[in-house]
Formats: C-alpha cells, sequence, structure tokens
C-alpha cells in the first residue's frame, strides 16, 4: 500500500498526517488496565469483585510494560513500574480476603 493510499485510512483512525509514537499509547493502555483492574476488585451493592478479570487486566498491562519499558523515559518507568506493584498488592490483599 503506498503511502497516498494510507492517508484516508490513518485520518479515519485519527492519526491526521502523523502516527504517534507506540510509548505514549502503551502507557495510556497500561493505565487504563490498572485502573480497570481497581474496579474489577471493588465490590459494589448487586456485583461482587471480579478477581479473574481483575488478574486479566493486569497480566496484559504487565506485559505490555514489560515489552516497552525499554523505550519509555526513566520517570515513566518509574510511575508505571509503582502503579503495576500497587495494583498487585491490592490484587493479592483483595484476593485472600
Amino acid at each position: 500500500m503506498s503511502s497516498d493510499a494510507a492517508a484516508p485510512q490513518r485520518e479515519s483512525a485519527g492519526f491526521q498526517g502523523q502516527i504517534p509514537p507506540v510509548e505514549p499509547l502503551l502507557s495510556e493502555i497500561i493505565a487504563t488496565l490498572a485502573l480497570a483492574a481497581h474496579a474489577y476488585l471493588t465490590a459494589e451493592e448487586g456485583r461482587a469483585p471480579d478477581h479473574a478479570s481483575a488478574e486479566v487486566a493486569i497480566d496484559v498491562a504487565s506485559t505490555a510494560f514489560e515489552r516497552v519499558k525499554e523505550r519509555l523515559r526513566p520517570q515513566e518507568r518509574l510511575a508505571i513500574t509503582q502503579m503495576l506493584t500497587e495494583t498487585r498488592m491490592t490484587f493479592v490483599r483483595k484476593r485472600g480476603t
């Protein structure tokens, strides 16, 4: 596919002429999955915690982080490491109750 033929496809995907770097996209996905894991671990009225879904979200976030961590700035790497560690600790704590 030539670059001219791909332009409408990129624009319809929201890239409007530039394809963004993968690192910020993955950082956002990792953060979203960590937040989802916390939501799955929270019992709400009429809904029990969903430990299996939380575990999947944590596993996928961790795998994505391992794949991209060397390409992140040190501050981003540290922030995501801390976020995933806290999410894992919450999972272990809540799974045990």
